[in-house]
């Protein structure tokens, strides 16, 4: 039974980092805004009538 509970505290441990990890993340790391430009092909914008 202790190699169970060795088993899930380990589990716990590293399920709490990732959690931290990300937690980190949401609050220090701010995204960067800038504009995009797409180029669309003219055949998909107005297709060839035939």
């Amino acid at each position: 039974m202790p190699t169970l509970f060795r088993f899930l505290f380990f589990c716990a441990t590293i399920a709490a980092m990732i959690y931290g990890t990300m937690y980190a993340l949401v609050l220090f790391v701010e995204p960067k805004e800038r504009e995009i430009t797409v180029r669309i092909p003219s055949e998909r914008v107005n297709p060839p009538q035939e």
